[in-house]
């Protein structure tokens, strides 16, 4: 029964409703909805309450169709009220972070494996590993396993399935680390002159996600994002017979922000409370995924992975948030950059949220596109290039 799709997203929805009541009337409310989100999840996948994770052999059909559908389909909602002069405030200097802290990543996987001694560690295929750590660190998951297909770990079941744990626990702690450092943080950082300072913990965004529907407003925007997924994934295929392979996640953005410019998309009404709890379920999968028995049951090869894994995210961190002080950008700006790097597009969209920025919300969304299409470059570069060296 534990991973019957019924109980797993009954599951998840009574976890969702918990985080947001705990964070309307506790003292909890300056953690925010979706900090509480990951931790609980966490914390019921790994006492038997949930499954901790979907693989091949176990597989959950809940969280993988909230992988394939539910995320991109947030992303389309939530991009509905995206004003694109807000996102031009962000411009370059999002971007410049963003490739400090991919290159950032490079190093510290070199770095990371250097520390580990990964030829004695790992073995033949550290190279690989370490490709595929600074692929998933860049973009994401597609970036990871195009790395796995070409070495053929993937034929390593022990290695990749570490790997892959590895990869799953250090993406939720990095969630929330980049949801609690603007917060700490924050006395410490320049204030520019001029810039309003936001007082007290941010708001959780009960105002903005409370919208009075009728069925006629919920089933529009239900067909508008289901249909904006068919469409971005029939027209990805076509492109891709083409030769051009234009990701499904970047045309389901272009729609969405096509639509915005419209005046009657801001009259759509269940966009935002769709799009953020559909957000929620995102993280609580994530938060699913902290198998932290799967890393145990490794031994030395795990805490090997795992000492790599950190090595290469810290210094990642470091970078990108040093960086951004150098170059006097505000916490929040650096958090996304960072998020999108290691967690991919939908996380630092999440994060944007759960900061309480929303004009942050499209720049994430296309830093983490910009990710995928650099992870598997970079993630080449080190295994070919960088880390043979070592052995």
């Amino acid at each position: 029964m534990l991973t019957s799709s019924l109980y797993v997203l009954t599951a998840l929805c009574l976890l969702v409703v918990l985080s947001e009541w705990l964070v309307r009337n506790t003292a909890l409310r300056g953690l925010g909805t979706a900090l509480l989100v990951i931790v609980l999840t966490a914390i019921a996948a790994n006492t038997g309450i949930l499954p901790a994770g979907s693989t091949e052999e176990r597989p959950v059909p809940a969280y993988e169709a909230i992988f394939a559908y539910l995320a991109p389909i947030s992303i389309f909602w939530l991009l509905l009220r995206v004003n694109l002069r807000d996102v031009m405030e962000a411009g370059l200097p999002i971007v410049i972070l963003f490739l400090v802290g991919s290159l950032a990543t490079t190093l510290g996987a070199v770095g990371g494996m250097w520390l580990i001694d990964g030829p004695q560690a790992i073995g033949p295929l550290y190279n690989a590993v370490g490709g595929m750590f600074v692929g998933t660190y860049t973009g994401g998951s597609i970036n990871f396993n195009a790395l796995a297909l070409h070495y053929e770990v993937m034929r390593e079941g022990v290695l990749y399935g570490g790997s892959v744990a590895v990869d799953n626990i250090l993406t939720t702690l990095w969630m929330v680390a980049t949801l609690a450092l603007p917060r700490l943080l924050a006395p410490f950082w320049p204030k520019k002159k001029g810039a309003i300072v936001k007082k007290g913990s941010p708001s959780p965004g009960i105002e903005d996600d409370t919208e009075h529907l009728h069925p006629i407003d919920l089933g529009l925007v239900l067909a508008l994002g289901m249909g904006a997924l068919l469409a971005s994934n029939l027209l990805a295929e076509w492109t891709a017979g083409l030769g051009y392979g234009v990701p499904s996640i970047i045309l389901i953005t272009i729609l969405a922000l096509v639509i915005a410019q419209f005046p009657i998309a801001k009259r759509l009404k269940g966009a935002q409370a769709l799009g953020m709890f559909s957000v929620y379920l995102f993280l609580a999968v994530i938060g699913a995924f902290c198998d932290l028995q799967a890393l145990q049951s490794l031994g030395f090869l795990g805490l090997a992975l795992f000492g790599f894994a950190l090595t290469t995210v810290l210094v990642h961190g470091v970078a990108t948030f040093g960086a951004a002080r150098l170059m006097k950008m505000d916490l929040d700006m650096a958090a996304v950059a960072s998020q999108a790097n290691v967690g991919g597009g939908t996380s630092a969209l999440a994060l944007a949220r759960g900061i309480g920025r929303t004009d942050l919300v499209l720049p994430a969304v296309l830093l983490g596109a910009l990710g995928n299409a650099l992870g598997t470059f970079l993630g080449f570069w080190a295994a070919g290039q960088l880390l043979p060296g070592l052995g």
